[in-house]
């Protein structure tokens, strides 16, 4: 165990004594968010991103001594085991690294090699080796066999006893650990990943087509983006790609490869023109083409895969906390419009609570047209439900609908409107607890509801639907699914308990994310609810049954009571330190409540005086800043852009417009903008920042209200190019469109694994590209 702190300390760069203490405290089933929160004194103050690293890396660390153990019982029982085999053991610092020392001693099918042992050819490969200025004719003559073996193997002639040593030399220096890893390395550094259409393929085929720009792709193994690298994997699942792993350099015929030759160096051997040395050439050659070629391949391509999936994860998660963290419109009126084109606009009403209150079907598009008529509807609706916001749903339709609720505010000036991701609203209509929510409420009106509520408090909502289905990461299906489930629900975690939870309205699906309550306790809490009336005091949850006081210390500082018995208990200062309060209170002269929602009176105090056992400084800090802004959410104010009058679609643009927009998706190419005129626009990367950018995510996130220069409007090809720079200079036209613009599109080719070609191809292009806008990735 000292040796996985040690380690955690290390790779964590933080104090043994720190690890030990999360180590305990994690292990003892506190969760994460309680421990950055309320026991900071304890692990030296580790915040929620170390103490997530921690655990999953303290998870892994357990495995490998778990797998180390099974290893090193399975050598000495076989009686192999020495001191320098078990020391090298002891000292792996990974399972990949672990495994390679333990490849020899694997039970195995029977190979080549082996049956080569079996028939008595092993001396004859030894000698070879250590001597090559034997003639190996001349050598390999008495281990000739005068018949075939009982099992089949045939060792009747000279050729086939030297093919035996040949098998068993570069079976044994495919297991050495020392030189596979230094091969891995190697390759990893400069060899090269190539992708070629499979042969007999249809590249018109609209399946084919979407991977043209891997037909011909080959980049350095070690530096293959994220993306790029689980699109080529994609399409060799698909059987449309063939996928390899290259050297830096291919050999000219006849001669050794550059692996080769590196496996050469490794065995300290050379040609010199020895009897032996043609030999032991075919036997290095062999060890590399037949060997470790694969393996190589199959270990990098792991390695590979992982870390792009790695990357996959981390973006979905932060787009997830972003999307989660938006700004709340708070209690306020919405309707919620379910865009649709033959079956029609879905309206949903819900009252400042998020009750639904009314409901509607719209015919404004194709077929019927009924534009005037919904307009009447939806404006009816406005006037007797007293809407203040519009929620539009960003899928099928959204631009059109985005139309017509312009033309409605027309009418209707008191309102506004906003374009809300619908993803998973499909998946929450149907679900059991939106059956349980509105019975008698259709499917198809259900998910207008959700867009509305959406608005109102995005994370609210969200936790009602499974994070892997609101679908903002890409290639969320290729990734390991059980891994990206533990980043999302850690991320749902951080943010529902960042946040805090009202505990007499909150959801059992909100409620279940809170710190210490797992399903079957939320629903209890709704149950209590229901039956006892509002929660007057954090003490009662005491009072529902399976709820204890462990599960009482993990939860009560997130829960919060509006207009409860105690002042504190809508705070995030726990009930373990309210004696803490009390004392603070005393030394003031003042009730806690006259107090709250002030700074005035904290100057002259020192947190020192207040600390006792188990509260610090640092803890008292914390209750002094609650005090302060009691119940803080700390996600921003809600805000919608102001689009420009008289800019209702993209001809109305114009070069060197100033304009305000909502970052609607990011790529690490550059951030897209809607700016009111049913297209977003492109702020490439290069445009983001006069410093320089490598990930658009270091500016901005979705849902931030920014400001834009128009540098080009492409109308025919309904691309808008936009600068954040705001004293940057339009892009000038030189020879087809020069400037920023060509670099966004160049940008946004590079991106999807096309370089220069790609850029140069409008209709793969444009196709990736609106599916990126439109949030379909």
């Amino acid at each position: 165990m000292q040796k996985i702190v040690a380690r955690l300390a290390q790779d964590l760069k933080i104090r043994e004594q720190q690890v030990q203490a999360a180590m305990d405290l994690l292990d003892g089933g506190a969760t994460v968010p309680f421990i950055a929160r309320y026991r900071k004194e304890v692990t030296g103050n580790l915040d929620d991103i170390q103490l997530r690293e921690l655990d999953a890396r303290l998870a892994y660390l357990r495995e490998l001594e778990d797998r180390r153990a099974t290893v090193l019982k399975s050598i000495d029982e076989q009686g192999k085991l020495s001191d320098t085999l078990r020391a090298a053991i002891e000292a792996a610092d990974t399972k990949q690294d672990l495994e390679d020392l333990y490849l020899p001693y694997k039970q195995k099918r029977r190979t080549k090699g082996t049956i080569a042992r079996e028939a008595g050819i092993e001396p004859l490969a030894d000698a070879l080796w250590a001597d090559p200025t034997l003639d190996p004719q001349t050598a390999a003559a008495p281990y000739v066999k005068t018949e075939k073996g009982e099992d089949g193997s045939d060792f009747t002639t000279t050729a086939a006893v030297l093919d035996g040593v040949r098998d068993i030399l570069s079976e044994r220096w495919a297991e050495d650990a020392a030189l596979v890893q230094s091969l891995r390395e190697w390759l990893w550094a400069e060899g090269e990943i190539t992708s070629k259409l499979v042969a007999g393929k249809d590249e018109n085929a609209p399946e084919v087509a979407k991977f043209r720009d891997y037909f011909d792709q080959r980049e350095a193994i070690g530096k293959v983006p994220s993306h790029r690298a689980l699109a080529m994997f994609r399409g060799r699942g698909l059987e449309i790609l063939d996928v390899k792993l290259a050297l830096p350099e291919e050999p000219q015929p006849g001669q050794p490869s550059l692996a080769e030759g590196r496996i050469a160096r490794h065995l300290g051997w050379s040609h010199q023109g020895r009897k032996a040395d043609d030999l032991l050439r075919k036997c290095v050659a062999w060890t590399w083409r037949v060997k470790l070629s694969l393996s190589s391949e199959r270990d990098l391509f792991a390695r590979l895969r992982e870390g792009a999936e790695g990357v996959a994860i981390q973006v979905f998660g932060a787009n997830l906390r972003d999307l989660l963290l938006a700004a709340p419109a708070g209690p306020q009126v919405v309707m919620g419009l379910d865009p649709g084109i033959r079956t029609g606009v879905k309206v949903a009403v819900v009252d400042a609570t998020g009750k639904l209150v009314d409901t509607a079907t719209v015919y404004p598009h194709e077929p019927k047209r009924d534009w005037d008529g919904a307009l009447h509807t939806l404006g009816r609706l406005c006037e007797k439900h007293g809407v203040s916001l519009i929620a539009i749903g960003n899928g099928t339709a959204s631009r059109e609908t985005d139309k017509l609720a312009a033309d409605l505010l027309k009418r209707h000036p008191g309102a506004q409107k906003v374009v809300v991701s619908e993803a998973g609203a499909s998946v929450y209509s149907a679900s059991e607890y939106a059956s349980q929510e509105m019975p008698d409420v259709d499917v198809s009106l259900r998910g207008a509801a959700s867009i509305a509520r959406r608005l109102q408090d995005p994370l609210a909502e969200l936790v009602k639907i499974d994070p892997k289905s609101i679908g903002v990461g890409q290639y969320q299906h290729d990734v390991n699914q059980s891994e990206l489930a533990r980043t999302l629900d850690a991320v749902v975690e951080d943010c529902v308990n960042g946040v805090g939870v009202d505990l007499n309205t909150a959801s059992a699906p909100l409620l279940s994310r809170v710190s210490g309550l797992s399903a079957s306790q939320a629903k209890a809490v709704v149950r209590w609810r229901e039956s006892n009336g509002a929660f007057r005091s954090r003490k009662q949850l005491l009072d529902v049954a399976g709820l204890g006081a462990k599960t009482f210390e993990q939860a009560a500082g997130f829960l919060r009571i509006r207009g409860g018995d105690n002042p504190l208990d809508m705070t995030g200062v726990h009930p373990e330190s309210y004696a803490v309060v009390e004392k603070i209170i005393a030394s003031v002269g003042e009730p806690v409540d006259k107090l709250m929602g002030r700074a005035d009176w904290q100057g002259r105090l020192k947190p020192e005086q207040f600390a006792v056992d188990g509260v610090g400084a640092i803890t008292v800090k914390d209750i002094l800043k609650e005090l302060e802004k009691p119940g803080r959410d700390p996600r921003p104010d809600f805000k919608v852009a102001r689009f420009n009058d008289g800019v209702e679609d993209i001809k109305d643009l114009r070069e060197g417009m100033i304009l305000e927009g909502t970052v609607s998706n990011v790529a690490q190419f550059g951030a897209f903008v809607d700016l009111g005129v049913h297209q977003d626009g492109l702020v490439h990367v290069s445009q983001l920042s006069h410093k320089f950018v490598n990930d658009a995510r270091e500016v901005v996130k979705t849902g931030d209200i920014v400001k834009v220069k128009v540098l080009e409007v492409d109308t025919a090809r309904k691309r808008i190019s936009l600068t954040m720079k705001l004293d940057a200079a339009p892009a000038r036209r030189e020879g087809g469109g020069a400037g920023a613009p060509r670099a966004g599109r160049d940008g946004f080719a590079r991106h999807m694994g096309g370089g220069r070609d790609a850029a140069q191809a409008p209709s793969a292009m444009a196709s990736a590209f609106e599916k990126l806008r439109s949030g379909k990735r």
